[in-house]
């Protein structure tokens, strides 16, 4: 299940965050959001070490905690999105489509003409579209 979702600029400014639990759990994965920027850093800075290649966008696995695990995708523009979900047997191949679903969205809110770039997204519409996307997560496997 999918309890977090992000959207950070290339500068680290946050863009987009929506959790998808309990009010008093929101500080905490903001939290964990902010921690995970630092892996991808480091993952983007030493890819010799990481794994994925330069041309390869999606992060994968950022850090496992006790209760959560951390996903990263990294945009051409260097715009980063973080998922944070507490299925510990997650697919990676569910978190790719999320991610590229995810970044369709992202596409069309920051398309949109009245969006100021490098602003925080405040469309409903991709609002209304996310909470969609996180709602079928690990539905399209079982077909």
């Amino acid at each position: 299940m999918i309890v977090c979702v992000a959207v950070v600029g290339h500068q680290n400014n946050p863009l987009y965050i929506q959790s998808f639990t309990e009010a008093d759990d929101a500080l905490k994965l903001h939290h964990i959001v902010h921690c995970s920027l630092d892996v991808v850093d480091e993952r983007v800075n030493n890819p010799k070490k990481a794994g994925p290649t330069l041309n390869e966008t999606f992060l994968g696995l950022l850090y496992p905690t006790e209760n959560y695990k951390v996903y990263g995708y990294l945009t051409n523009t260097k715009v980063k999105f973080i998922l944070v979900t507490t299925d510990l047997d997650v697919r990676d191949a569910d978190v790719r489509n999320f991610f590229r679903r995810f970044h369709a969205a992202y596409v069309d809110a920051v398309s949109n003409p009245f969006h100021v770039p490098g602003k925080k997204i405040t469309s409903r519409t991709f609002a209304e579209r996310v909470s969609t996307i996180v709602k079928s997560f690990g539905l399209s496997s079982a077909g």
